[in-house]
């Protein structure tokens, strides 16, 4: 027994010694690669709260890093569009073709539903750009949306300023009122939007159904036009807060009405820390929420974010928790996890 006792003793004397990692932290790589594994484990988390599908794309816009999940599968964008349309509008201020204080008039032939469609049947009512864009971006109105889309030139010229930014992924091809149409399921061909859809509805007690059920309409879902990838999405406002695509001023106007988003305040903005600086822009319809912006973290540096649900028939609050869930992991990610180089 001594004997083995003995070599046992030599053993361990003559094995090589532990690596100082032994005693310390672990690689920085494998920190991060942790920290990213762990990311996007909690994006697939709370994809499963949907029986639909969950796009979320996240970039620090220090470094460039990217994480997603579905990053590349297209959705719907429903209003989050109007984020690509207020950038067109404002590069056209940037060439001087138009102003902030110009009046556009309201033709009641652009009218849908809420909002400020009342002001439509008033003879000759204008509204300054600044405000069309305030009332698009804050409250989401699709009456001064379209107003603007047709200013802008037509979703095609949306579309196009949107591509020659070298955005791929995303795609305008209508004004809000027919995107409505599309999803709706109907295709009219004259008349106001408020007797096109009391029609429809007449005709169809489905869509009625769905409307009041916020159940998701599958084809339209599935359909390519007005939709967008999360990373597309980011691609757009990274371009937007690099200052590429606009001017220093239209940058800062773009992204302080943004800031003052009065929508989907459980989204994004749900669960962050009270404070935080979020510019953002919502996007809902039947089965579908979406939310894109960009968080300002509290050492000044910024991160861009856009989550996408669709087909989901769980309800609305079930997808704000979703994004407002992604939006804090992401958060608490760049905000304490290893940080790269700048690349």
């Amino acid at each position: 027994m001594r004997i083995v006792h003995a070599l046992a003793a030599v053993g361990l004397f003559l094995a090589p010694l532990p690596s100082a990692d032994a005693f310390g932290p672990p690689p920085r790589s494998m920190v991060q690669q942790h920290a990213e594994d762990r990311l996007l484990g909690e994006f697939a988390r709370f994809a499963a709260l949907s029986d639909g599908t969950v796009g979320i794309a996240v970039r620090d816009l220090q470094t460039g890093e990217t994480q997603s999940l579905n990053g590349d599968m297209l959705f719907p964008m429903a209003s989050a569009y109007k984020v690509a349309v207020a950038g067109r509008i404002l590069s056209l201020v940037d060439k001087g073709e138009l102003r902030l204080d110009e009046e556009l008039v309201l033709d009641p032939a652009l009218a849908s539903e809420g909002g400020i469609a009342w002001m439509f049947a008033r003879p000759g009512a204008t509204l300054p750009v600044e405000r069309l864009l305030v009332l698009m971006l804050t409250r989401s109105d699709n009456n001064a949306t379209d107003v603007l889309v047709a200013r802008a030139g037509g979703p095609q010229a949306v579309s196009a300023f949107v591509a020659g930014l070298g955005v791929t992924g995303m795609r305008v091809d209508s004004d809000t009122a027919h995107l409505l149409y599309r999803a709706m399921g109907i295709s009219p061909l004259s008349g106001s939007f408020r007797q096109n859809a009391e029609a429809a509805r007449r005709a169809d007690p489905s869509i009625r159904l769905r409307d009041m059920r916020d159940l998701p309409n599958e084809d339209f879902a599935l359909d390519p036009r007005d939709t967008s990838t999360p990373v597309a999405m980011l691609d757009l406002l990274t371009a937007y807060e690099s200052g590429r695509a606009l001017s220093a001023s239209s940058t800062e106007k773009l992204f302080s009405i943004m800031i003052a988003c009065e929508t989907g305040k459980a989204r994004l903005a749900g669960m962050l820390p009270p404070g935080t600086i979020l510019a953002h822009k919502t996007g809902s319809l039947n089965g579908i929420g979406n939310d894109v912006g960009v968080v300002r973290l509290p050492d000044g540096r910024m991160f861009a974010i856009s989550v996408f649900v669709m087909k989901d028939s769980k309800g609305h609050v079930q997808r704000d928790r979703i994004i407002a869930e992604a939006a804090r992991a992401a958060y608490d990610y760049f905000q304490f996890a290893p940080r790269r180089a700048t690349s």
